[in-house]
């Protein structure tokens, strides 16, 4: 059983491209409801069209996939070396609890595209001023990841010797299919896309909200970096990574969020001036 959007990157591609059409046809007109489906289409465009991108992904390489188990070993024994946790140690103590891996295994493969797709309604709908910064940090995340995962890095669970186990396959739930066909999809561990979105979900929930369900951002992001590593299809390095580039793409913001408002203050002193020194 597949525990994931059963849509090629080809029909999530078409109808992306379909809504963007709306958008264009709607921003012709000029009645307010036209106005609020054209930008709701537009939205819903971007939101498939990097699923698409992101499904594209996995088909793409620079390298031969040979190397992907290879570039895997090395990340395994590097992790060793920053002495981070052992995935493999981490699994093999949930494996008894099998009502909890098998949760593990659903909420990798069934809860990071449904929990972006929420997470931006609430944005759009609830902090529309913040709307624009969240989506573009978006772009410019899944971008960056899947740009790095043009480079095929095999995960754990396709890496002999390790001992990591491939858990979802295990009990059934894995969104991958056999080895051998569709593979390139199962080559792109780094650096983990599901990490990279789950750590904005949590940071832009904690900035905007004041309410106690904010936490439910931290632990869904807490949640998805543990379980990617655990279910055996990302390692720790993969999420440190993709928190790494979206800890750049915040400060880039950030920046020119600063630049923008010193412009603006410049602009307007100058006009001050400018009318105080107009003689009446």
């Amino acid at each position: 059983m597949l525990w994931q959007f059963d849509v090629s990157w080809q029909a999530a591609a078409i109808a992306a491209l379909a809504l963007f059409l709306v958008w264009v046809v709607a921003r012709r007109s000029l009645t307010h409801r036209a106005d609020v489906t054209g930008s709701f289409a537009r939205e819903a465009g971007l939101i498939l069209g990097l699923f698409s991108l992101w499904q594209l992904a996995g088909d793409l390489s620079v390298l031969r996939i040979e190397g992907a188990v290879g570039r895997g070993r090395w990340l395994w024994h590097a992790e060793r070396l920053l002495h981070l946790p052992n995935e493999r140690t981490i699994q093999h103590a949930l494996l008894p609890h099998h009502w909890f891996v098998q949760f593990t295994n659903m909420y990798y493969g069934w809860l990071h595209f449904p929990s972006l797709v929420i997470f931006l309604f609430w944005v759009y709908f609830r902090h529309r001023e913040h709307y624009a910064s969240v989506r573009n940090a978006i772009v410019a995340i899944t971008g960056a990841c899947l740009l790095i995962q043009l480079i095929p890095v095999a995960p754990p669970r396709l890496v002999p010797g390790l001992g990591v186990l491939d858990t979802p396959a295990m009990y059934g739930q894995s969104v991958y299919g056999p080895i051998g066909k569709g593979v390139a999809d199962q080559l792109s561990a780094m650096p983990s896309v599901h990490v990279g979105w789950a750590v904005l979900i949590a940071v832009v929930v904690w900035r905007l909200s004041r309410s106690r369900w904010r936490w439910i951002g931290a632990v869904h992001a807490a949640a998805t970096f543990t379980f990617v590593a655990t279910t055996g299809n990302h390692y720790w390095l993969d999420g440190i990574v993709s928190i790494a580039i979206l800890a750049v793409i915040f400060e880039v913001q950030r920046r020119m969020h600063e630049l923008r408002h010193r412009e603006r203050a410049t602009v307007d002193r100058e006009g001050i001036t400018v009318r105080s020194t107009t003689p009446a």
